[in-house]
């Protein structure tokens, strides 16, 4: 038998269990350290009221033989296709139900969508970008060409003279570095993916989190998107569900490459390799688009919002050049006197006691450059910010 020789390309462990192991092992060294973690993006606050009592109320269900339910659709009931449905077209995007796939969150989709895909084909990804996007193509061996997102262009690449792609990562805002395409740079994308004859894979796992209206929260605000787009969103960070797992994928019905339609692909794929999310998970994740899982939901935006406005204001006051932090979760910032980005964590973790994730764990173009994370607590947040103060006066 052989094995894919192509897992040979990839780096020894993903960036974030590194990042797991260097704690530990301070930690063990270091067992009086009061550590506040800023890297991984894991969100601190629970499942607001609503969505936990229908999340309690799907489980009893299924303890009761007439409201029990076995296998379900693979691409998600239709109470939560609705649901989502519902909430495009709150901010103007008309979908069919159709259009609508319940998944397990954005990664898996971000993944797994690649199976539609032959290998031989060019994918454009940008870097610094998240892992996943590079992994899952170096793993199916396909040819990627990296953008480059830099200082000079506020980490937002845009698409150059002669170049070419058949698949087009985009994430918007931005994983890792917090920055937001603007209508007119995603039309200037889209009318790109049209011309290349490219299937443009746009995440939207941060779009609640967009405060300005004139910023796309979807793809799909751009004409001509549904002819070249398919978009990956998540309630991770809208709902809190990085432990309980959900998210939805948008495959519009108009998307056909080769005579052959993508969402009876993506429908024919799932249905054969995925068994769906289960019934009290969809019945918490519709509670999310209710009028009061909304405002709850909001609510605990709010708080990580707050918490990325004061990351800033003190960035701003150090005069550290920063990106993100306005309509993200994430602030990516400069590192201090040439230190790299692993200098700089460990400098961090060592005089601050501060995680973030180093910039070059997200490509060449990340080192030099730091991400911090607004998912913790605002007494957390304000702490390591005078941490982080702190550290900065005394280099």
């Amino acid at each position: 038998m052989k094995v894919n020789k192509h897992y040979a390309a990839l780096e020894d462990s993903y960036l974030f269990s590194t990042i797991a192991h260097k704690i530990a092992e301070y930690s063990r060294e270091n067992p009086d350290a009061n550590i506040i973690r800023m890297g991984i993006g894991d969100v601190a606050g629970p499942l607001c009221p609503v969505v936990r009592d229908a999340l309690v109320t799907g489980a009893a269900e299924q303890g009761v033989k007439d409201t029990f339910h076995g296998y379900g659709p693979e691409q998600g009931y239709d109470f939560l296709r609705d649901a989502v449905q519902g909430y495009y077209a709150s901010f103007g995007v008309e979908l069919p139900r159709d259009d609508i796939f319940i998944s397990d969150g954005a990664k898996s989709d971000l993944g797994n969508i690649l199976d539609l895909f032959d290998a031989d084909n060019t994918v454009l990804i940008p870097d610094p970008v998240y892992p996943v996007y590079r992994d899952t193509n170096l793993m199916a061996g396909r040819h990627i060409v990296y953008m480059n997102a830099n200082r000079d262009n506020g980490f937002l690449p845009m698409p150059e003279p002669g170049q070419t792609a058949d698949i087009i990562y985009l994430c918007s805002p931005n994983n890792p570095t917090g920055a937001v395409y603007t209508k007119e740079q995603l039309t200037e994308w889209v009318e790109f993916a049209r011309q290349q004859d490219a299937i443009l894979l746009f995440d939207a796992a941060y779009e609640a989190f967009i405060q300005d209206p004139a910023l796309p929260r979807s793809i799909f605000e751009i004409e001509g998107a549904r002819e070249c787009a398919i978009e990956f969103c998540s309630l991770s960070k809208t709902a809190g569900f990085t432990g309980t797992r959900c998210g939805y994928t948008v495959v519009p019905g108009e998307l056909t490459r080769e005579g052959m339609s993508l969402q009876k692909m993506w429908l024919r794929r799932q249905t054969t390799k995925f068994n769906g999310v289960s019934y009290p998970v969809q019945r918490a994740a519709a509670a999310v688009f209710t009028p009061e899982g909304l405002q709850q939901c909001r609510e605990q935006l709010a708080v990580y919002q707050g918490n990325a406005k004061l990351m800033t204001e003190i960035l701003t006051e150090l005069g550290v050049w920063h990106v993100g932090g306005q309509h993200s979760p994430y602030v990516w910032l400069a590192c201090p006197q040439g230190m790299t980005s692993w200098d700089f964590f460990d400098a961090l973790l060592t005089h601050a006691h501060v995680v973030g994730t180093p910039g070059s764990g997200f490509g060449q173009n990340g080192e030099g450059f730091f991400r911090l994370t607004a998912f913790g607590t605002p007494e957390n947040t304000k702490e390591a910010m005078e941490r982080l103060h702190v550290f900065y006066k005394s280099l």
